[in-house]
């Protein structure tokens, strides 16, 4: 059912109309059970009301019919509702295969936005129709929020830490992009726009955008300038563990655990390297805390995923010798 009420924002991505019509039964269902309780108030209100000042109330006997009946109901319609909400939020957070990444840092009062092709943009977001579109987000300096109402997304955006969301959008056009957590005297600027083309017009976009320089091929000379090959060479036997096909693999850990190599997991792995130590080797890696910008950082990260085949990304647990950035 795609039903959208005349006032709400336009939905312009796949999720949409799941979200909208989990929100309208939930809405739904707490006016109908208002109503329902207020007309019982009133009515038992009149026609119980007190008529003689010497009138002694009836008794009332106990029915288990109703006491059924008014906690099975509303019990049964809690389950349906958090049912439903399990199945949309774990649909908004699971992004498919073959969803294109882009990397998006919050800044006041500005919204940066790379490509995995190169291309940046301030502010405003080229995306192709009809192609899942993952953004892994981060923060430079206070915590912002990334909403875009048309497609139903928003997710808070963390200094030191990455969040996602991920949409698939289904019409062309121009659609507003929010910062809708208060981070400063600015706050009310920090406002872009998603721009949705169809492939041929998205791939005349890149096209015509200034000359990208792959996030990877940064990270790759930050990899060398921080002199990280020396430890963590491509083949095993270095002091560090080999980077080469870790991305999207089960790390295992010194204290038994495993760990997936995901971006999250290498953005900890650079800042802590001590947080969660690989199995097999010492805690000998500096921390780079405070030493690299969140740029930076994501451009380590876009290095390393690179060093990944696209056909080992399935998880699995590796030997120590292959496991992570420590």
């Amino acid at each position: 059912m795609n039903f959208q009420l005349p006032f709400m924002p336009e939905q312009a991505s796949a999720g949409a109309s799941e979200v909208d019509n989990l929100t309208l039964f939930l809405v739904g269902m707490g006016t109908f059970f208002t109503v329902l309780i207020a007309l019982m108030v009133i009515v038992f209100a009149v026609r119980y009301r007190r008529k003689a000042d010497n009138q002694v109330g009836s008794n009332f006997e106990n029915s288990a019919f109703l006491e059924i009946t008014w906690t099975v109901i509303p019990l049964l319609i809690a389950l349906f509702s958090f049912g439903w909400g399990v199945k949309v939020f774990f649909r908004l957070y699971r992004p498919p295969a073959n969803a294109i990444e882009y990397q998006v840092t919050g800044k006041q009062w500005m919204w940066k936005i790379q490509h995995p092709t190169g291309q940046r943009e301030i502010n405003e977001l080229h995306v192709p129709l009809g192609q899942p579109t993952r953004l892994v987000m981060t923060s430079e300096d206070v915590i912002h929020s990334f909403f875009v109402p048309a497609f139903r997304v928003k997710a808070d955006v963390l200094p030191g830490r990455q969040s996602s969301v991920w949409f698939t959008p289904t019409k062309v056009g121009r659609y507003h992009l929010f910062c809708t957590e208060f981070c400063g005297t600015e706050h009310s600027g920090m406002i872009g726009t998603v721009v949705v083309q169809t492939q041929e017009e998205y791939q005349a976009w890149l096209a015509a955008a200034p000359a990208p320089k792959a996030s990877s091929a940064d990270g790759e000379r930050l990899f060398a300038q921080y002199a990280c090959n020396t430890c963590h060479k491509s083949e095993p036997g270095g002091r560090g563990p080999s980077l080469q096909g870790l991305y999207g693999t089960r790390v295992a850990l010194a204290d038994g655990g495993t760990a997936l190599a995901d971006d999250a997991y290498l953005r900890e792995s650079i800042l802590m390297p001590a947080a969660r130590m690989v199995q097999g080797y010492e805690p000998i890696m500096p921390s780079f805390q405070g030493q690299l910008s969140d740029e930076a950082l994501q451009q380590l990260i876009s290095y390393i995923k690179s060093l990944s085949a696209a056909d080992t990304a399935a998880a699995g647990t590796t030997p120590a010798s292959q496991g992570t950035t420590r």
